[in-house]
């Protein structure tokens, strides 16, 4: 599914290195040919002003690990790449500390769309957040 052959960890944190993912702590944690993972803080960068994590930082970790994914899934990346369509999220439970980890998988890798399912989980393992993301491939200029 992924094309992950040479690529690492630490390759994807550096994507995160000048941008929202920097700013929001975002982290990529594990990598692999059926999953991709990645964790982020519940912290002041990430917490509504009553606390709770954020909806909108949820999704921009949901988005974050689909979009990446989606572009390890491509058949090409020299001339293709993928970029969001749609995203819903279901924010199932809250979290006020700690981190919250993302687990992303494919539903659909077909040629020109593309479907993946991205839960968010606390730190006790509950899911906090359910979301699905399409993304369109489209040719590089």
């Amino acid at each position: 599914m992924f094309k992950v052959e040479g690529k690492s960890v630490e390759q994807l944190n550096a994507l995160c290195k000048g941008n929202m993912l920097e700013h929001l702590g975002i982290e990529f944690t594990e990598i692999s040919s059926e999953f991709l993972k990645a964790k982020m803080p519940v912290d002041h960068r990430t917490k509504q002003p009553f606390g709770l994590l954020h909806g909108g930082a949820s999704v921009v970790l949901a988005e974050t690990l689909g979009s990446v994914a989606a572009n390890l899934a491509v058949e090409d990346s020299n001339s293709e790449m993928a970029v969001g369509v749609e995203i819903n999220a279901n924010h199932l439970k809250s979290a006020r500390e700690g981190f919250v980890y993302g687990e992303c998988r494919p539903l659909r890798i077909g040629k020109n769309m593309h479907v993946y399912d991205i839960k968010i989980f606390n730190e006790l393992g509950e899911m906090i957040c359910a979301s699905r993301l399409t993304v369109s491939i489209i040719r590089r200029k």
